[in-house]
């Protein structure tokens, strides 16, 4: 849709509040690989995020008239998000582990962390080291979890953060910090021979 590409996220949310669905249309285009991946990595099981993430577009569907243009529109749909993803796993009664047991590195639809800066000599073992990223990931407490993703893989800033999650900047910035040395002492553990170039 073309003549939608030229709107803003924000301009897009009011035109759908205005009843234009193909506003709403544009908007899953924008975000439907972005928040299958954000949950994707939440929950370590892709079908499991793709419920959820047709849940969290319901959700936007139904709530358009909550939006308020005093908030940028990425920070309120990964609030939906996250709250979504958050009481799936109430239900299911797993807040702070996650199995990967059906977790499949070559399966046709790729979801990739952002460029780690690999040499192409990595790349044959990119889908080994990303299961292990995956398996650390899942092994953190929901709180790290959540922030993580929302940082290092969404690539959200630090004040959106603390808007969707509804903490202190600082607070934020002590959990990613926390995460990211977990992550690391957890990717030492479990994948610690990778060679040097």
């Amino acid at each position: 849709m073309p003549e939608y590409r030229a709107y803003t996220d924000e301009e897009l949310i009011l035109k759908f509040q205005g009843e234009d669905t193909g506003a709403f249309n544009e908007l899953v285009y924008r975000y439907k690989d972005k928040v299958v991946n954000f949950l994707f990595r939440y929950t370590g099981d892709r079908d499991e995020a793709e419920d959820l993430a047709q849940d969290t577009f319901v959700k936007v569907y139904r709530s358009k008239h909550l939006y308020k243009e005093i908030a940028k529109f990425s920070t309120w749909f990964y609030t939906i998000a996250v709250n979504t993803a958050k009481t799936n796993a109430r239900k299911k009664g797993r807040m702070s582990t996650i199995s990967i047991s059906d977790f499949d590195p070559e399966n046709e639809k790729d979801f990739d962390l952002k460029d780690s800066g690999l040499t192409p000599e990595d790349t044959a073992n990119a889908g080994i080291e990303n299961e292990y990223i995956q398996k650390a990931i899942n092994s953190l407490d929901e709180e790290f979890r959540t922030i993580i993703v929302l940082r290092d893989i969404q690539d959200l800033e630090y004040e959106e953060i603390a808007k969707i999650t509804g903490l202190p900047m600082g607070t934020v910035k002590s959990r990613i910090n926390r995460a990211r040395e977990k992550l690391k002492k957890l990717l030492s553990d479990i994948y610690p021979y990778k060679e040097a170039n």
